[in-house]
């Protein structure tokens, strides 16, 4: 006769919980990454291409999207996952290209590229030229003066009458 009963052994549990934690965000991860949020395409000239970060080294580039000649341009920035558009773009630096991107929300880490558009496709584009024959103006147009009109140095009155 035992005086001392023997307590059932208690399971831990934590481990299964941590490990259930991780193949969940495993699973998001993959979700995430292979599934994209839009696609599109962006025409620009590549301004810059660099490899970033201190852990994980990730390849981020930077379009610069000329709206108007004369205006700053709007600088996009982008993600390359694949070494081979890498080197094409390293080829295409300074030239307008056309680049093709998915973008990917909802990313855990910054392991994975600083933005959420990743570049897979670039195409370079010709340069627009103007058509033959058409001539391009050599100097800003000015506007012509519009006739009947009141100088500007010339008050007038509301009705049209000359001030007193």
């Amino acid at each position: 006769m035992d005086a001392v009963a023997a307590k059932p052994r208690r399971r831990r549990r934590w481990p299964y919980l941590v490990l259930i934690l991780l193949l969940g965000f495993a699973a998001y991860t993959a979700f995430v990454l292979t599934w994209s949020y839009s696609e599109g395409e962006r025409v620009g000239v590549i301004q810059k291409l660099s490899r970033k970060g201190y852990v994980c080294k990730t390849s981020e580039g930077e379009l610069a999207l000329y709206l108007v000649a004369g205006m700053a341009p709007q600088i996009w920035t982008f993600t390359i996952r694949d070494a081979q558009v890498k080197r094409q773009l390293d080829s295409m630096l300074g030239e307008r290209v056309r680049l093709h991107y998915t973008e990917h929300k909802g990313i855990p880490s910054s392991c994975f590229g600083d933005t959420p558009y990743f570049v897979d496709s670039a195409v370079q584009v010709d340069t627009p030229r103007p058509a033959s024959g058409a001539a391009m103006p050599s100097a800003p147009m000015t506007p012509s003066p519009v006739p009947n009109s009141p100088s500007p140095t010339t008050p007038t009155a509301p009705n049209g009458a000359a001030p007193r």
